[in-house]
Order: C-alpha cells, then structure tokens, then sequence
C-alpha cells in the first residue's frame, strides 16, 4: 500500500494513498471524486485537464501527484471563489463560449491564471497562454472575446 500524500485542494487539506507517480488528474477525479477536470489526450497536449498550482496552469494528467507537495492545487469547482476566476465565468456566459462544453474547464482555467498574471492582456498574451488549450467545436473567437471582457478591455460581442 500507498503511504498517505497531503494535498492542498481548493484550500482543504487532503489525503491520498496513491503512489507518487500517478498523475494528479487521476487522483482528483477518481481518488477526490472532483470531476470538472476533464480527460483528453493524457499527454499534456490538449489542456482539458487544465489545473492551477499554485497559481500556474498547469495540465493535471501529466503532473505526477508527488510532485505537488506542499503546492496549493485549485480546480475548476473552486474557481468561483477568486475574483478572476468569477470575472472568467460572467464573462464566458455572457459572450455564450461554449458549444459542446468539454474543453471549458481547461480553457476557463488557463484564462484565470493568464488574467491573474496579466490583467489586460494583448492578443499576443492570450496567444501564448491560451496555446495548446484545443476546442474540437473551434470557439476560439469566442474564447478570446470572454477573455477580453473578463479582462475589462472592449470587445465586440460575436457569436461565431
């Protein structure tokens, strides 16, 4: 048996028997039964399982557990409780980003940690930080609007 690993999620203290190589995706999901984080590719490349450490998005499904120590994880069920994650979901309701809604955690996650870090960012910023974040239903237009308005910069509202 797996000895006890304390993580800090969504600011509970947790524990979990697990070995230290499993991939935080799989203990959030399957150990913490938190289930917002999503599954895509399971190589770090899609950004469905897009989680912050401490403040950094980071891709959960590549990121073994043991690794996490004494790091603050937030996932997307807790993102409501920061002001920039809050701004990140007006603004994803009011522009109507999703289409299927798989990728959205992911994206609405990266985001928050891009408009944390930078608060008006350019094209440029969400660009990069958004990079690898992939939506199969191709909302990008829509994302970098929410993101924009989330952000407090002028946007035109289009439903692409």
């Amino acid at each position: 048996m797996a000895d006890a690993i304390t993580l800090s999620i969504n600011g509970s203290t947790r524990q979990v028997a697990v070995e230290e190589e499993m991939p935080l995706l799989w203990v959030l999901r399957d150990e913490l039964r938190l289930k917002g984080t999503k599954f895509g590719c399971g190589a770090g490349l899609c950004g469905a399982c897009t989680v912050h450490v401490d403040g950094v998005a980071v891709r959960s499904c590549i990121t073994p557990v043991g690794t996490i120590g004494g790091s603050q994880v937030r996932t997307i069920e807790a993102i409501a409780s920061d002001p920039v994650g809050r701004s990140v979901q007006a603004a994803w309701q009011e522009i109507d980003v999703p289409q299927c809604g798989y990728c959205q955690t992911g994206q609405i996650m990266a985001a928050t940690a891009l408009l944390t870090s930078t608060p008006t960012p350019t094209d440029a910023d969400i660009d990069s930080a958004m990079a690898g974040n992939a939506c199969r239903c191709a909302t990008y237009s829509r994302i970098r609007a929410a993101i924009k308005r989330a952000g407090g910069l002028a946007v035109e509202d289009r439903r692409a």
